[in-house]
């Protein structure tokens, strides 16, 4: 065995790091990074691919890549509660308007449910139930003071009728 100080350190030190990366010539070509810019004037006078109308190689189209975009179509565990019906009810019976808002809110609420976004579901769920209970308080109280209005009517026109 060769003692310590008759090794070559720099032959050693060669072994655990990686060579340089391979000579790449660019003769002809601009050098990587330094094609126009795909944005504004640029891309209505070159179109999307630059003035050249190739990627970085001659002959190769230029690529486009979008960052991926994932949807899931399942529906949530325990879909809320839409209150379509309740949303009908006021909206014929009770308050127009407001039962109209609410019947919108109901159907966000089925279309959340169904494509899964719980959140936005939650959100609207709360907002039918709202409005339908602001429609059914006016509706009543609407039906209450007609109720009243029309018995102090007729108790007046009794009284003075002989």
């Amino acid at each position: 065995m060769e003692p310590q100080e008759n090794w070559n350190t720099s032959e050693k030190s060669k072994l655990l790091q990686p060579g340089p990366p391979p000579y790449q010539d660019h003769s002809g070509y601009p050098p990587p990074g330094s094609f126009p810019s795909t944005s504004g004037y640029q891309a209505q006078q070159y179109g999307a691919s630059g003035p050249y109308g190739q990627g970085p190689y001659p002959g190769h189209p230029a690529v486009t890549v979008q960052p991926a975009v994932y949807l899931t179509n399942t529906p949530l565990p325990y879909p809320l509660p839409d209150y379509l019906g309740y949303s009908i009810f006021t909206m014929l019976c009770c308050c127009l308007p407001l039962g109209i808002a609410a019947l919108i809110y109901s159907i966000n609420t089925r279309n959340a449910n169904l494509s899964g976004q719980q959140q936005i579901a939650e959100k609207n769920s709360k907002m039918a139930r709202i409005m339908n209970h602001i429609a059914l308080g006016i509706g009543l109280a609407l039906i209450v003071v007609y109720i009243v209005y029309f018995v102090v009517v007729v108790k007046h026109h009794h009284k003075t009728s002989p």
